[in-house]
């Protein structure tokens, strides 16, 4: 379990949107490895959208498989 000072670092977190621009990843990659356990992350909504904030991993900056 990451600390709370690693999610709140500059840099340190991607939303799910800016995972799937920058990494080439998409949600299914991203569903995968919260499910593994291989991912932390926080959910939220603003106006009543949702939205997943995901803590940099190397496998997501790799695109390895989960």
């Amino acid at each position: 379990m990451a600390e709370a000072g690693e999610w709140t670092r500059k840099g340190s977190t991607l939303s799910e949107v800016t995972a799937q621009k920058e990494y080439g990843v998409d949600r299914s990659f991203i569903v995968k490895g919260i499910k593994a356990e291989k991912f932390q992350y926080r959910e939220g909504s603003i106006y009543g959208n949702p939205w997943l904030r995901i803590l940099i991993l190397s496998c997501i900056q790799t695109n390895t498989n989960i």
